[in-house]
């Protein structure tokens, strides 16, 4: 994530602000260990510190002074990067937005309005924020939906330290009138448009391919079961069409995409996915298994599984609405997904000051999708702003880039250096 501000940042008050919020903010004050059975999570007593901008570096949790996350500024924007164990999009843009409200006071003597997104630092930690979701919210019984296989896109893969992006941002307020006139939320008229974005691509590709395109839709629990927890705690749907029988247009897309979502998104349905997940951690077969056994083979089936059930994967965040005093000095907002194992590409959306921001991440060259979907955006009457990098992203350290190039090419299991 990457907000941008009116003026260059000061790295130094920057670093005054994290001391500051991090008081207000201790789950984010962990590292995952490794035990004899299962990963862990310690408390840390040395203070997080403030970095330089680091290009597409994964975050080295033994690198990075023990801590699942890193805060870095360069000229006017100020960036986090978050492991998925520390906690989810909306808790680290919260965390984030705490943090430029903090800096803004300090810097610039701004009166902070603190709310749903801002938290005031000097107020105690309440005991809900720090709960483990999963563990509250979980049945009794647990199941897991029969996934179907999905069609991937095929490309040229760049090398693993290459991720090309594309940006697209265009006026909220068109998109939320288009998918009111359409009885739809916003989440659901894109995913539609992608979908059918996505069965272009698929017509196009010859060989044999699965028929089921699917996105992956992640799902923020609070609101749907009430908490208020700064860890972890989405899910996730899928949401696709089976094209066995002929491609759909948009209109009937956009009906299954409506059907599906709020089917999948019912407080039982998604009360089974947890409880099935955690009474997996639970298992005391699992369990005392020991790690250098159980790592190996939680990699393998991440590996030969972990993507296999979705094309494409769609994080919308949603409207960001921040105090006058704060907005003012805000120039943009960025939210973006890493790379994936399996799949081709994501894309993550986030709309803040009347305009809607998505960025595609793709490690293919061919931006077919891409180009297609802005076009069948258009066609909706919601025109697109486009930005494109000069470059592919890579990371500035051409040390870093020769390690990764190395592990890529010695290993069978792409990816799973990064693995905890």
């Amino acid at each position: 994530m990457a907000i941008t501000l009116d003026a260059p940042v000061d790295a130094a008050l920057l670093d005054q602000a994290l001391q500051s919020v991090m008081r207000r903010f201790p789950s984010f004050r962990y590292s995952i260990r490794r035990g004899l059975f299962w990963w862990f999570l310690q408390k840390l007593e040395n203070d997080p510190t403030v970095g330089s901008f680091r290009r597409l570096a994964p975050i080295d949790v033994n690198r990075n002074g023990g801590y699942m996350f890193r805060l870095g500024c360069d000229d006017s924007r100020i960036f986090l990067d978050v492991y998925h164990a520390l906690t989810d999009g909306n808790g680290a843009l919260t965390f984030l937005l705490s943090l430029v409200a903090e800096y803004l006071k300090i810097s610039q003597g701004t009166e902070v309005e603190y709310g749903k997104w801002i938290y005031n630092p000097d107020d105690e930690p309440v005991a809900e924020e720090l709960e483990d979701g999963f563990d509250k919210f979980s049945g009794t019984k647990g199941s897991l939906d029969d996934e179907k296989k999905a069609w991937h896109i095929k490309g040229t893969e760049e090398l693993p330290d290459v991720l090309n992006s594309m940006g697209v941002s265009f006026s909220a307020d068109q998109i939320v009138a288009k998918s009111k006139e359409l009885g739809c939320t916003v989440t659901e008229l894109l995913s539609a448009l992608m979908l059918i974005s996505l069965q272009e691509v698929h017509a196009s590709q010859k060989g044999r391919k699965s028929p089921h395109i699917r996105m992956e839709l992640p799902v923020n629990l609070r609101p749907i079961f009430g908490s208020k927890t700064l860890r972890n705690f989405s899910s996730y749907v899928y949401l696709g069409l089976d094209v066995s029988n002929g491609y759909l247009n948009f209109e009937d897309a956009l009906r299954e995409v409506i059907y599906q979502k709020r089917l999948y998104m019912q407080p039982g349905r998604l009360t089974r996915r947890i409880a099935a997940n955690v009474a997996l951690e639970d298992n005391l077969g699992i369990r005392m298994i020991p790690l250098f056994i159980k790592k190996p083979i939680i990699n393998l089936i991440n590996f030969l599984k972990g993507d296999n059930y979705g094309t494409y994967t769609f994080s919308n965040i949603g409207n960001v609405e921040l105090p006058e005093a704060v907005a003012t000095h805000v120039r943009d907002l960025n939210f973006v997904l890493g790379r994936t194992r399996g799949r081709s590409g994501s894309c993550a959306g986030v709309s803040f000051g009347g305009r809607m921001y998505l960025n595609f991440t793709r490690k293919i060259v061919q931006d077919d999708f891409e180009r297609i979907f802005t076009l069948r955006l258009r066609e909706l009457g919601v025109w697109a702003k486009i930005e494109v990098p000069a470059s592919p992203l890579r990371p500035h350290d051409p040390a870093e880039t020769a390690r990764r190039r190395r592990f890529s090419g010695n290993s069978r299991f792409p990816g799973f250096l990064f693995l905890f």
